[in-house]
C-alpha cells in the first residue's frame, strides 16, 4: 500500500521521449538516402539492393516508433491499474479499521483491543461468543484483503505479458515485401494489456476446444486472464467478457465449459482443482458478458416493473445491445445443438442411448451455476427460451442416469430448474421473474407448478426384449424452483436466517398467494372454497416435490401472520382473488382450508412442521407482549384465537409421521440454542422476536411436543373429538409464562386459559376437516 506507482508514468514519458527520438531519426535517414536508390545513373543489381535496404530501414524507423509508443502507453495502462487497485485496497483497510480490527502490513486482521480485553472476553461465556463473533469478522475482512493481494499479482503478471508480447516482433509484413528484417522491432505492437491477453486466452481456449494437449501452464494462463479481467474493480471487465465471449461464440463456450468440467470431474487430482477453477473464472467472465445498464451512470429500475422493460427496450435497440442480441440469437441454435460430456455418456445404458450426448442450455447452466452476478435480463431471457424450447419437445431434456447429491449433481440435466436455482440468488429477480403481474401472458408461475413435465430420466424396461420405460424425476427435482419461490416470496436469499415477523411487499404477497393455490386447486384463482377439488397436502407428499418442501417450508414461516390471522378467522375463511396489496404490508388471502393443506403438505418432512410450530408459538408469544391488552375482554379475544391456532397447528403435526424425531425431541427437551432448537441439527428461517418474547417462548417451551403427540392418529380414527390433556397443559404453560414475564394476575392468567382451551378443539377440527379424504 505505500507503493508510489509514479515511475511508470515517469518510464511512459521517456518512452515517449524515445519514439519522438526515432522519429528524428528517421526523417534525418529518409533526408539522406532519398533519391540515392533512384537516380537515373546508377542501374542494376546493386540499386536494387539498396533500394530494398533502405526501405527496410526505413520501416524498422516507423516500427522501432510503435513500439516505443506501445510500451508506453502500456506502462500508462499499468499504472491505471495498480492505482485503481490500491485505492480500493486502502478504502478496504479503512473500513475494517472503522469495524474496530486491526491491519498489519502483511494483510493479517485481528480484532482491535488490548490484551487485557482479550483475556476478560475468554474468561466470560458469553464473552467467549462474542469473541468468535469478533474473530470470524476478521477472517472475512482478511479473505477479503487477500482477494485484493491476488488481484495486484493477476494485474502484475498482465503487465509482463504484455509488455514481453510488445517488444517481440509479430513480423505482421513479413511477406508484403515491407519488412525486411525478421526478429526487429514489432510494427505490430498493442497499446492495450487486455488486447494480449485477449490474444493468449483466445489461442489457450481454441487449443483446449479442439482437443489438443495443454499444459497446465497454459490453462492457468487463461484462468489468470480471465480472473484478473473479471475483476470488477476494472471498467474494462465488461468490454472483456463480451469480446472474449464474441470469439468463442455460444458453441465455442459451451464446449469449452464442457472441456473443463471433464478433467474438473473426472480427471486427475493434479487438474481437478484448476480446471474447475478456470471454469468458475469462465462463468464469471460471461456473467460480465451479459451486464447491461440502460442509462450510463444511472441503477437500472427494478426488474419486473414496467420501467424497467421500457428501460430495456429502449436499451435493446442501441449499438451497446449488438453484443447481447446476437449472443441470445446464437443461444437459440447452440442451446440445442448436442455436446459430449463425460458423465452424461458414462450414465448411458450399454444397449440404449450409448455415448448421449447433452444439450447446450444443459452445459450452459452447469457453467453457470460456477459463477454468480448474472443481470436479471439474462437469466430471464435465458429461462424462458429454454421453456420455449421444451413446449415444442417434452423430453428434450431426457437423459439415461440419476444426476443428482454430491457425487453428479453439479451437471443442470435439467437447465430449467438449474437456472431457478441460480436466480433465487437474488431475490429482487427472484420476485420479477415469478410475479404473475410481471410477466405479461407468459403465466411462468402457473406453469413450472402445473403444467411443467418434471420427468426428465430415461429408463428401461425389459420384457423379453427391452424397451424404453416411462421417464422418471431426479430426486432433486423441483430444487431449483423451490429457491426461487423462497426468495421470491420472502424478499431474502434462500435458507436466510430468520427476520421479524412481518408483512411482504405486494409483488411478494402475490407469489405466495397464487402458488398456494396452484398447488392446492391447480387455479391461481382458487375454487371458491370447494374443497372437493383440492389436493395440495397429498401434492407435495409426492417424492418429485421432497427438494422444494423445505425452501417451501420457510417461506411459509415468514407468512406466518397471515396464516395464523386466517386460521382463526382475523383474515377469509374461503379465500379471495389474489393478495391483499398494501405495499410493504400486503398479505396472502388464501381460504383457511389451503392454507392448512399446503403447511400440511411441506411438512411431510418433520423438521418443516417444527419450523411453523415454532413460527407459530414464536407469534403467539409476539403478540402477548405487543400488543395493547389493558382491557381484560382483549386478553381473552386473543387467548381464545392462540387456543385456536394451536389447536389448528397440533393436529396437523398429529399427522405427521414424526417418527424418530419424537425420541429426538425428547431427549433435547433441556437443549435450548438462541434462535433454534437442537434437534439433529439447526432449522433455519425461524422468526425473530423481541426480548420479552423470547422469555416467554423459553418459558414453555418444553411442553408443546407432548401436545402434538396426543395427537398422532387420531385423524386415522377419525377420533376428533378426544381430548388432549397434553395440549391442556401447553396452553396453560403459554399464558403462565406470559404472565409471569408480564406480572399479571392469577385471574387474568386463568381467565386467558380458560378461553384458549375453549377454542382448541375449533382450530383442530378445521385442521382435521381440510385433510380428510376428499371426494
Amino acid at each position: 500500500m505505500a507503493t508510489s506507482y509514479d515511475k511508470l508514468t515517469a518510464s511512459a514519458k521517456a518512452w515517449d521521449d524515445m519514439a519522438a527520438e526515432f522519429k528524428k531519426a528517421e526523417s534525418a535517414y529518409a533526408s539522406a538516402t532519398r533519391g540515392l536508390s533512384s537516380q537515373t545513373n546508377w542501374t542494376g543489381i546493386a540499386q536494387g539492393n539498396a533500394s530494398l535496404n533502405f526501405a527496410g530501414t526505413q520501416y524498422e524507423y516507423a516500427a522501432a516508433q510503435a513500439q516505443a509508443k506501445a510500451v508506453a502507453n502500456l506502462l500508462r495502462d499499468a499504472h491505471g491499474q495498480f492505482t485503481e487497485l490500491k485505492q480500493r485496497l486502502e478504502s478496504l483497510v479503512a473500513d475494517a479499521r472503522k469495524d474496530h480490527m486491526t491491519v498489519d502490513d502483511e494483510g493479517n486482521v485481528r480484532p482491535d483491543m488490548t490484551q487485557k480485553e482479550r483475556y476478560a472476553y475468554v474468561h466470560d461465556p458469553d464473552g467467549q461468543a462474542l469473541l468468535a463473533q469478533y474473530n470470524k469478522a476478521a477472517n472475512s475482512w482478511a479473505d477479503q484483503i487477500k482477494k485484493y493481494v491476488k488481484a495486484f499479482e493477476d494485474a502484475d503478471a498482465g503487465v509482463k505479458m504484455a509488455l514481453e508480447a510488445a517488444v517481440k516482433d509479430s513480423n505482421k509484413d513479413a511477406f508484403t515485401g515491407k519488412d525486411a528484417t525478421f526478429n526487429g522491432f514489432n510494427a505490430g505492437a498493442k497499446s492495450d494489456i487486455e488486447k494480449y491477453e485477449l490474444e493468449y486466452a483466445k489461442d489457450v481456449a481454441t487449443r483446449l476446444n479442439s482437443g489438443e494437449k495443454v499444459s497446465n501452464a497454459d490453462v492457468e494462463g487463461l484462468n489468470r486472464v480471465l480472473r484478473d479481467n473479471g475483476n470488477t474493480a476494472f471498467k474494462h471487465h465488461t468490454e472483456f467478457g463480451r469480446d472474449f465471449v464474441s470469439v468463442l461464440g455460444a458453441e465455442g463456450t459451451i464446449k469449452l465449459s464442457n472441456t473443463l468440467n471433464n478433467v474438473a470431474h473426472s480427471g486427475d487430482s493434479g487438474r481437478k482443482g484448476l480446471y474447475g477453477d478456470t471454469n468458475k473464472a469462465l462463468a464469471n467472465t460471461l456473467s460480465n458478458a451479459t451486464q447491461m445498464v440502460f442509462v450510463e451512470g444511472q441503477k437500472n429500475p427494478a426488474y419486473g416493473t414496467k420501467e424497467y422493460q421500457q428501460a430495456f427496450e429502449k436499451w435493446s435497440k442501441t449499438p451497446d445491445a449488438k453484443f447481447y442480441n446476437d449472443f441470445m440469437s446464437d443461444l437459440k441454435k447452440a442451446g440445442l445443438d448436442k455436446f459430449d460430456l463425460d458423465v452424461a455418456a458414462d450414465k448411458a445404458p450399454m444397449t440404449r442411448g450409448q455415448g448421449q450426448e447433452i444439450r447446450g442450455y444443459q452445459g450452459l447452466v452447469t457453467l453457470m451455476q460456477q459463477g454468480g452476478g448474472y443481470s436479471p435480463q439474462f437469466l430471464g431471457d435465458l429461462t424462458d427460451q429454454m421453456i420455449d424450447a421444451e413446449k415444442k419437445d417434452k423430453d428434450v431434456w431426457d437423459l439415461y442416469g440419476q444426476f443428482e447429491g454430491k457425487k453428479d449433481g453439479w451437471f443442470a440435466n435439467d437447465p430449467v430448474d438449474g437456472t431457478l436455482g441460480i436466480i433465487s440468488r437474488d431475490p429482487a429477480t427472484a420476485t420479477g421473474y415469478l410475479d404473475p403481474a410481471a410477466d405479461g401472458d407468459k403465466n411462468r408461475l402457473e406453469y413450472l407448478l402445473t403444467k411443467r413435465d418434471w420427468n426428465t430420466v430415461n429408463t428401461v424396461d425389459y420384457n423379453v426384449h427391452e424397451v424404453a420405460g416411462t421417464d422418471n424425476v431426479d430426486k432433486d427435482a423441483r430444487a431449483g424452483l423451490g429457491l426461487a419461490l423462497e426468495a421470491a416470496t420472502t424478499g431474502r436469499p434462500p435458507g436466510s436466517p430468520g427476520e421479524e415477523l412481518g408483512r411482504h411487499s405486494e409483488a411478494e404477497a402475490r407469489i405466495m398467494h397464487d402458488t398456494i393455490n396452484l398447488l392446492d386447486y391447480g387455479s391461481a384463482t382458487g375454487r371458491g372454497g370447494d374443497d372437493s377439488k383440492a389436493n395440495g397436502d397429498n401434492l407435495l407428499k409426492e417424492p418429485g416435490y421432497a427438494s422444494m418442501r423445505g425452501s417451501l417450508g420457510r417461506a411459509l414461516a415468514s407468512y406466518t401472520p397471515d396464516m395464523v390471522d386466517t386460521i382463526v378467522g382475523d383474515g377469509t375463511m374461503s379465500g379471495r382473488p389474489g393478495s391483499d396489496s398494501d405495499g410493504s404490508d400486503s398479505r396472502i388471502q388464501n381460504s383457511r382450508s389451503s392454507m392448512l393443506r399446503i403447511m400440511r403438505g411441506v411438512s411431510e418432512d418433520p423438521e418443516n412442521f417444527f419450523l411453523l410450530h415454532e413460527a407459530e408459538r414464536r407469534y403467539t408469544a409476539h403478540q402477548l407482549t405487543t400488543q395493547d391488552l389493558s382491557d381484560p375482554e382483549a386478553v381473552k379475544n386473543l387467548a381464545a384465537k392462540i387456543g385456536e391456532a394451536n389447536g389448528a397447528y397440533n393436529a396437523l403435526g398429529g399427522d405427521v409421521q414424526l417418527g424418530e424425531r419424537d425420541s429426538d425431541l425428547s431427549s433435547a427437551a433441556d437443549q435450548r440454542v438462541y434462535g433454534y432448537h437442537v434437534i439433529g441439527g439447526a432449522v433455519t428461517g425461524i422468526p425473530v422476536v423481541g426480548d420479552m418474547a423470547q422469555r416467554v417462548v423459553d418459558g414453555y417451551w418444553n411442553e408443546w411436543l407432548k401436545g402434538v403427540t396426543a395427537e398422532q392418529g387420531l385423524l386415522a380414527r377419525d377420533r376428533i373429538s378426544s381430548g388432549n390433556d397434553a395440549a391442556r397443559d401447553d396452553l396453560n404453560q403459554i399464558f403462565a409464562s406470559w404472565g409471569t414475564q408480564t406480572r399479571q394476575s392469577d385471574a387474568l392468567i386463568e381467565a386467558a386459559q380458560r378461553e384458549a382451551l375453549q377454542s382448541y378443539t375449533s382450530g383442530r377440527e378445521s385442521a382435521y376437516d381440510a385433510l380428510r379424504e376428499r371426494k
